[in-house]
């Protein structure tokens, strides 16, 4: 029997085709990518990748993109081959870290492949947990980093939610890591069918007979249901009728009563979250997963069921939970439990009911998550970060909203994101089927909820980009040739030069087509080409000379303009009321001169440079009516007589100019006299198909601009990440960070600092700006290179005073200093310090208590435990790369001040 089949043998139900075909290819030797909907069951591809490394005597790492993906895997694996056999590392934690077998961030495994940790010798297999995550903007790198790293023995098991260019991704991973099965699978396990829930009514979203609910996906342009699209159009003419009434034309608001408007005044009844759960729970469609992308939604989302006395459970079930949470959660601090909202969240999860968002703590996210697969709770009200591979499958998911806030601003979901959460729909081996629910909005235009969940448009895209950190790690490793190399290895580079092959081929054919028209053109006489560049030449020195000419009167006629005074009579030189006219106000204005005029003709108008081509100078003064209103039709009449008696005795070469062609530069006039007499004496201006020949140079020269114009789009696009790179090594090199191929001692401490202010963090230790500060002080100056709000906070941040204040100070025109060296070479890597965390990490290293620092910092215990182990896990690196310095102690004892209370037991 083959150590696949007595895997597959371990389970209890047959596996899928897609997964047979993956194991295979691993036991194989292959490396794998997989691509299938969430809940298909990928995950049992990287398992056997596991049991395959224990059954061949090798290490198996597992990768995740967040610890608690990381901690939820070790839990599943340590239940299936004991604890000695499984490790966990995600940087705060370490857990048997040389066993067989361990799960770890992915960033935990980027920093082993740059130290060189020992903890890789013998490494057989790499499991890429939701690689698609390569696609973040912020962190997506590190999962590029480790693929193209990783040595050459290690097979990499790659594990994607469905993508659109799977096929592409999956060539990439056979470019870089040799040969690689890309297996895509489109079909759900559990059927999903997608509804709106419009009032109590919950209508399918297509028209059923149209739907083949166990694909991946529906298929685009199938029918949406005729019900939907009526009440669309009656809820739209519902609103236009309530925004009449309710007009001041229409009398009072509400005057008038809508028979056909119901409770909240809309045609479409808008039913509360308890109304939603209950009509579930009715139906038979518990657990339920409702996805409404606020944290403070979510929050209020419990409080709402537990006043409406909501109860999902059993009296049974309660006491399950309640022992439950008070043992798992029993462990925190006792001062702390009450700011933590322990007995609202207790009550609300024995009712079955319960939030799973970033804000909340760990380990009471963790106890939801095993609540829930228990079936002790029914109900989760979450934002999308729940969506990220965590073990929740529900019966039912359910979007109140398609719109969520990315950071900047409020913006649909892509349908990438509407296929992710629907996707947790429906339980293998507990549902038939599953359930994806939209409710109804004013507004909302069912064809667009039905491109959401249809579209397969949702391409994998590289967010790759070399950093500070990876450049001097490269150089150290490899050499900076060596390095440029390995960078054009990346998904991103590849991509790009993807792209430049439609632009290559073009390139190509323009290419053949001037040949053609060279080969035209040719003459029995001599070279055709090189006659018809000097005609070429005459043409661009003449329209140079003319277009130089024109710029230099557009500039005298803007200072001609600049002269004149309200009363004096012009003549504009051009444009639709070219002729005498006298001026009203000389409009001048940095951004070009705008006279206002009376026209001879009684028209009030504002001028433009474009009407004065030449320069104009006044040809009489007329004496305006006190109070002049040029919108008078009586007073521009006058005006306008006044106009043309001012200009009636004037000869017709003043009235009626004529606008200058303007003498050529002698020099000019000498070029081109001497390229013409070129051409006469050339064999082919005597050809009798000169012009015929001629046309076809034209064609040439034309065409051949485009083509310098498409190479140049094909040379940006080659080399893309390399070149960039090169920019980041000029960086380092001003700074001495670099030499050459060698990394400084100034480079070294830089090789420690993971970091989107990696350089500031370096350039700051290396001009000591940290010396002098206790741990206390160390942590709050630290955090401003660790902390970027949520939002942004027009009030300047809280900040302790003395030393702290002085210091963020200079480390704040630090980064100015750099950012401006960025610019110079075409970089924008570092983004503002951001002081908001400061007050709080300097209080709580002080020693305050958690309902201090919470209530004066307005942080979730979510934020600010997330935001400490960011900042212990920052001081750790900072320690490391300190060397002899003074920072060296500080920082680890500051590390020491950090980590207690909630933050050490997280």
């Amino acid at each position: 029997m083959s150590v696949f089949d007595e895997f597959a043998a371990s389970y209890a139900f047959d596996l899928d085709d897609f997964q047979v075909e993956g194991c295979r290819a691993l036991e194989a030797g292959k490396g794998v990518l997989v691509a299938a909907p969430t809940g298909a069951g990928k995950t049992l591809v990287g398992e056997f990748a596991v049991h395959l490394a224990i059954e061949t005597g090798r290490k198996c790492f597992y990768t995740t993109p967040i610890k608690a993906l990381s901690n939820q895997k070790y839990h599943d694996l340590v239940a299936r081959y004991g604890p000695e056999r499984v490790g966990l590392l995600t940087g705060d934690i370490t857990i048997n870290g040389e066993a067989p077998v361990v799960v770890m961030t992915t960033e935990v495994l980027r920093n082993m492949l740059y130290a060189g940790s020992r903890t890789l010798i013998g490494l057989g297999f790499v499991v890429m947990d939701e690689v698609h995550y390569l696609a973040d903007r912020s962190r997506g790198a590190v999962w590029e980093e480790v693929i193209i790293h990783l040595p050459e023995s290690v097979t990499v098991v790659s594990l994607s939610a469905t993508v659109s260019n799977a096929e592409e991704f999956g060539e990439w991973l056979e470019t870089v890591r040799g040969e690689t099965a890309t297996i895509v699978a489109e079909r759900r396990p559990v059927p999903l069918y997608q509804h709106v829930m419009v009032g109590r009514r919950l209508l399918d979203l297509f028209a059923s007979s149209d739907v083949d609910a166990s694909a991946g996906f529906v298929r685009e342009g199938a029918p949406v249901n005729d019900e939907l699209m009526r009440i669309a159009r009656d809820d739209w003419a519902s609103t236009r009728l309530m925004r009449d009434r309710r007009s001041p034309r229409k009398g009072k608001p509400g005057s008038s009563k809508n028979p056909r408007s119901v409770g909240n005044g809309r045609r479409v009844w808008i039913p509360g979250r308890t109304e939603v759960i209950e009509r579930l729970e009715r139906d038979h469609m518990l657990p339920a997963i409702v996805f409404i992308f606020s944290r403070a939604a979510c929050d209020a989302a419990v409080r709402q069921c537990l006043d409406a006395n909501l109860r999902l459970n059993t009296p049974a079930e309660r006491d399950e939970v309640i022992d439950y949470v008070e043992r798992t959660l029993g462990q925190l601090p006792a001062a702390d439990l009450e700011v933590l909202g322990f007995h609202e969240f207790r009550d609300a999860a024995s009712r079955g009911v319960a939030a799973h968002h970033a804000g909340m703590l760990p380990a009471f996210k963790e106890c939801v998550e095993s609540l829930y697969l228990r079936g002790l709770v029914k109900v989760v009200f979450a934002t999308e970060t729940l969506a990220l591979g965590i073990n929740m499958p529900a019966r039912t998911v359910v979007l109140e909203k398609l719109t969520k806030w990315n950071g900047e601003n409020h913006a649909d979901i892509t349908p990438g994101e509407y296929t992710q959460l629907t996707g947790r729909a429906g339980r293998r081996g507990l549902d038939i089927e599953g359930n994806a629910v939209v409710l109804w909005q004013p507004g909302m235009n069912p064809r667009e909820l039905a491109g959401l969940a249809s579209t397969r448009t949702y391409p994998l895209r590289s967010s790759f980009r070399p950093s500070y950190n990876m450049a001097v790690n490269l150089v150290h490793q490899y050499g900076r040739h060596r390095a440029r190399e390995l960078l054009e290895q990346s998904f991103a580079q590849f991509q790009a030069d993807r792209a430049v092959v439609g632009l290559a081929r073009q390139l190509r054919k323009a290419e053949d087509a001037l040949a053609g028209y060279a080969e035209a053109a040719k003459c029995h006489l001599g070279d055709f080409m090189e006659y018809a560049e000097l005609r070429r030449r005459v043409s661009e020195v003449e329209k140079e000379a003319s277009k130089a000419r024109r710029a230099e009167r557009r500039d005298e006629a803007s200072v001609s303009l600049e002269r004149l005074k309200k009363g004096d009579v012009i003549v504009v030189p051009a444009g639709k009321f070219a002729g005498p006219a006298v001026v009203l106000d000389p409009g001048l204005s940095e951004n070009g001169h705008r006279p206002l005029v009376v026209t001879a003709s009684r028209q009030s108008k504002r001028l433009a440079m474009p009407d004065f081509p030449v320069p104009v100078e006044p040809v009489g003064r007329i004496r305006l009516p006190k109070g002049f209103d040029g919108r008078n039709p009586h007073l521009r009449k006058q005006v306008a007589d006044s106009v043309r008696k001012a200009v009636d005795d004037l000869p017709l070469s003043v009235t009626r100019p004529r606008l200058e062609k303007g003498s050529a530069d002698p020099a000019v006039a000498e070029a081109v006299r001497d390229l013409r007499q070129q051409m006469k004496a050339h064999p082919c201006h005597g050809c009798a198909d000169r012009e015929d020949h001629a046309r076809w140079t034209e064609r040439y020269f034309k065409l051949q601009r485009d083509t310098e114009t498409l190479a140049r789009r094909v040379e940006r696009r080659t080399n893309t990440v390399a070149r960039e790179f090169d920019r980041v090594c000029q960086v380092l090199d001003a700074l001495r960070y670099l030499d050459g191929d060698r990394v400084t001692d100034r480079g070294r401490g830089l090789m420690r600092i993971y970091s989107d202010l990696d350089l500031v963090a370096a350039e700051a230790l290396r001009e000591g700006m940290w010396d002098d500060l206790s741990p206390s002080q160390l942590a709050a100056v630290l955090s401003v290179l660790v902390f970027e709000a949520r939002r942004p906070d027009e009030s300047p941040p809280r900040v302790p005073g003395g030393p702290i204040t002085v210091t963020i100070e200079a480390m704040v025109r630090l980064w100015g200093e750099l950012e401006r060296l960025e610019k110079d070479h075409r970089l924008a890597f570092l983004r503002p310090p951001d002081a908001g965390f400061a007050w709080t990490a300097y209080r709580w290293a002080e020693g305050d208590t958690l309902d201090e620092v919470l209530t004066r910092a307005d942080l979730t215990a979510g934020d600010f435990v997330r935001q400490m182990k960011q900042l212990v896990d920052f001081a750790g690196q900072i320690a490391d790369a300190a060397g002899d310095s003074p920072v060296r102690k500080t920082a680890r004892a500051a590390v020491d001040l950090l980590r207690r209370g909630i933050v050490s037991t997280e």
